[in-house]
């Protein structure tokens, strides 16, 4: 199986994406709700929490988690790597975040490449990248994409509430509204100058992707988390055939949540009408 794992609802939007993808392979997603949102919490305590999510999956019998929160991924996934999965106890297993396909995506050069290249180094474009204030506050965007393309102005702007006003189903005028102000300012700061490319780095904005695009200027490039992310894990599974096998489809996909399973699949119909619902994992 491969893992989905993220603090609540919104890495459904990348997991159904997932699921259709690739009709073949079995999937489980994993959200902490009893712990989320991570927003709020200690560097430290995201790292711990996300490698607990982790385990779970592991546990499962995924050979490959992703993780489907741009929190999560900003803060953690690179000390999972690089620090606890080489001396852990889970020989041949891997885990991936969602903002590294968004930078390649992004700068159009590989995760791997983290010098300027021909003809990158050169790449004087614009990047709006809108986010959950941790995600932003993190600066992980900038940083990895000006390492990669040092002449691009990177412009990140905050969202504060518009993934809880996705999350309890606000209204289409409130959203609208929401998303007219947030990418209004950001052109504020830009001086009116069109970004090519702009990254929705939360995995709730999806669901209002129309809504940027209506506002965004014409010219924008939206890179969505959900398409790209997608892409990316069919290369990578081309490139790594071994954590695609024995994950051939064994029936419905399966949700699993540390919360209320009754509560929690209240949110299903908004973020994956095709969900059969939660299961309680501890």
């Amino acid at each position: 199986m491969i893992g989905l794992f993220d603090s609540g609802h919104g890495g459904l939007t990348i997991f159904r994406t997932l699921v259709a993808r690739f009709p073949d392979l079995n999937f489980v997603y994993l959200g902490d709700h009893a712990n989320a949102p991570y927003g709020n919490r200690g560097s430290q305590e995201i790292v711990e929490l996300t490698r607990g999510g982790v385990e779970q999956l592991y546990a499962r019998g995924c050979k490959l988690v992703m993780l489907a929160c741009n929190t999560a991924s900003a803060v953690a996934c690179r000390t999972l790597q690089q620090d606890w999965l080489p001396s852990s106890d889970y020989p041949g297993r891997n885990v991936l975040g969602v903002v590294a396909p968004m930078v390649e995506a992004a700068t159009q050069t590989p995760w791997a490449v983290t010098s300027p290249q021909y003809p990158q180094k050169f790449n004087s474009d614009t990047i709006a990248v809108f986010g959950t204030t941790r995600t932003i506050s993190s600066g992980v965007y900038s940083e990895e994409i000006r390492k990669r393309c040092p002449k691009v102005t990177v412009l990140e702007h905050a969202c504060p509430d518009l993934a809880g006003a996705i999350e309890v189903g606000a209204g289409e005028n409130d959203l609208d509204a929401m998303v007219a102000k947030y990418v209004g300012q950001l052109l504020k700061r830009s001086g009116g100058i069109a970004p090519e490319r702009a990254i929705l780095g939360c995995t709730h904005f999806p669901l209002v992707e129309e809504l940027f695009v209506t506002h965004l200027p014409p010219s924008t490039r939206i890179l969505s988390q959900p398409d790209v992310v997608a892409d990316s894990l069919e290369d990578y599974l081309a490139r790594h055939s071994s954590y695609a096998a024995g994950t051939a489809y064994e029936g419905n996909p399966v949700l699993l949540t540390t919360g209320n399973p009754d509560h929690v699949s209240l949110s299903l119909k908004l973020f994956w009408p095709q969900g059969q619902g939660f299961e309680r994992v501890d």
